[in-house]
């Protein structure tokens, strides 16, 4: 009799620390991302395509509110296509060392905290690391979020950086006489689905 009092007492006990411990989720990203560089020359602006990038994110929800405890995204170098055509295909993934290095990484490095469960985007500053061409550097991305359901997020927002601060020459295409503006902006709309706990 004693013994299995003892084993409804660490039944319950069981139970009341599992009740106190919060969930946390992993999150994967969906293919229906869209990625976009944006940029200047000396002839007309121009725009690259992400074609392949992943992600991953680590996730808790709070009683009205959750917590983005952990990403990273992960972009094919390779995969990024401009619309100026293969000379700046080229061009780009030698600026950006891509043999070497073949993606560009960005990792949250500052955990955000208590971000409302609402139906619309709430404004977001994302601190992290981002590596391009070998080279890392903090950064401080703005963007919004929106838990759509409870196994959604999406992410969206803009970013400028200048090339020359992760030791980038900006490219040139048409032999030449296209030079690139040093500034570029990444534009980004993503969704990332629950995957486990």
């Amino acid at each position: 009799m004693q013994t299995l009092s003892k084993l409804l007492l660490m039944a319950g006990a069981i139970i009341i620390i599992s009740a106190d411990t919060p969930v946390k989720n992993k999150y994967t990203l969906n293919k229906d991302y869209t990625i976009f560089i944006y940029g200047t020359s000396n002839i007309h602006d121009w725009n690259e395509q992400v074609q392949t990038a992943t992600g991953e994110g680590l996730v808790k929800v709070n009683d009205g509110s959750f917590d983005l405890l952990a990403i990273s995204i992960k972009i094919a170098v390779h995969s990024i296509h401009s619309d100026i055509g293969s000379a700046m295909n080229n061009n780009t993934y030698k600026a950006l060392k891509a043999d070497a290095n073949p993606e560009i990484i960005f990792t949250l490095t500052e955990q955000i905290l208590f971000i409302p469960l609402k139906t619309s985007e709430t404004a977001i500053t994302a601190k992290g690391n981002l590596t391009i061409a070998g080279v890392t550097r903090p950064i401080s991305m703005s963007g919004k979020i929106l838990m759509q359901t409870a196994g959604k997020i999406s992410f969206e927002g803009s970013q400028t950086i200048k090339m020359t601060d992760y030791g980038i020459d900006p490219p040139k295409a048409l032999f030449g006489t296209l030079k690139t503006g040093n500034e570029i902006t990444v534009s980004f709309k993503t969704n990332f689905l629950i995957t486990a706990n």
